[in-house]
């Protein structure tokens, strides 16, 4: 349906008025005569109306929803607390050195779209969405899954296991960070250089050395029901350099190792190369009110204060309806966004996504 000339008018916003022509789709107009950018360099170019400051709650969300169509949010009155109790400090996001980041990404040109689980089906951890429950273990949750996955691909599928995300939040020590509270990817990457880090998998997993040590807290569609969620963040576990009972080998005999850990340099091309050739890297942002309703679609964040950083495992990249976004397995179990995914808009480093991604290169 198209609008008709006796159907233009003009309606106000804020102190701007806007004609709304006769030939725009009246599916692009909404609240206040405010036109939805397709575009998101428009979108993002917009100024931010004072006002969107003191929205919370349904309000907020209701304004998301109704100034742009990239992303669905969805309120839900648990859903900021839910986020707090899994992301971090600000602190923990870095500017790498010059020396510290790879430069010399090679590697055929990287597809249009890619997603890492059907590129390398067999490399079935690629595609386990993890639950850190209460603790801010998403650096070592999402560093843990990387090296998983980037251990298959650089094996050729031929080494399929799930590294120790609880070996890594409980031993790496103060040189990776503080445990729950937070911690550098690069780091977990640096421990696994130097120390190794045993197998692990799911809060219960028998055929592993070291297994999550949290349950997944609250109800969830894959998981059994073990428990509501603390309103506090659990103590970060202590070291223990050894497997669990019955598991067949010792904890020294059970290490894996990588050999390079590095930052990639701040360009898409480039990060695109690196996960087409060596598979999944980690990503560590900067988190924003906003991002706390996520329900689905390509997240752009335009709106909210900054509440904390948080790290995720990419794993591909895409194209919809021209927004170009980047494939990511999140950390929340798989009732969380799209299935425990989300997308985020790429190309533009919004919330500095694309210039903190780890990666590195495994013993294999």
């Amino acid at each position: 349906m198209r609008l008709k000339k006796e159907d233009t008018e003009v309606t106000k916003f804020g102190k701007e008025t806007l004609q709304i022509e006769a030939d725009v789709d009246p599916r692009s107009v909404i609240g206040n005569g405010f036109c939805r950018k397709t575009d998101y360099k428009e979108f993002l170019a917009q100024p931010v109306e004072k006002d969107v400051e003191k929205l919370t709650g349904q309000a907020f969300v209701d304004y998301i929803n109704e100034h742009q169509s990239f992303y669905k949010a969805e309120y839900s009155p648990d859903a900021e607390a839910f986020v707090k109790a899994r992301i971090m400090d600000s602190k923990f996001l870095v500017t790498p050195k010059k020396e510290e980041v790879l430069m010399d990404v090679y590697g055929d040109d990287p597809p249009e779209s890619f997603d890492a689980r059907t590129q390398w089906p067999e490399c079935r951890a690629i595609g386990t969405i993890r639950d850190q429950s209460s603790c801010g273990s998403c650096w070592a949750v999402a560093s843990a899954s990387a090296m998983s996955d980037e251990m298959c691909v650089q094996s050729n599928s031929s080494i399929k296991l799930m590294i120790s995300d609880t070996d890594i939040l409980s031993c790496c020590g103060l040189e990776c960070g503080y445990g729950c509270q937070g911690g550098w990817p690069i780091e977990a990457y640096r421990w696994m250089e130097r120390d190794g880090v045993v197998t692990g998998g799911k809060y219960r997993q028998k055929d592993v050395c070291k297994p999550y040590t949290f349950y997944p807290c609250g109800n969830h569609k894959d998981d059994p029901y073990y428990g509501p969620c603390p309103g506090y963040l659990w103590p970060t576990p202590k070291c223990r350099k050894s497997c669990q009972r019955k598991y067949k080998k010792t904890y020294q005999e059970d290490k894996h190792f990588a050999t390079r850990s590095y930052f990639l340099p701040n360009n898409e091309r480039s990060i695109r190369q690196e996960i087409y050739k060596n598979g999944p890297v980690v990503a560590a942002f900067k988190v924003y009110e906003d991002f706390s309703f996520y329900k689905g679609g390509i997240y752009v964040h335009k709106w909210g204060i900054q509440t904390g950083a948080h790290a995720v495992k990419v794993i591909g990249w895409g194209r919809e309806n021209g927004t170009d976004y980047w494939l990511i397995a999140n950390s929340w179990n798989t009732d969380w966004g799209e299935d425990g995914y989300f997308r985020i808009v790429r190309g533009t480093d919004n919330c500095e996504i694309e210039r903190q991604m780890v990666g590195g290169i495994m013993r294999v």
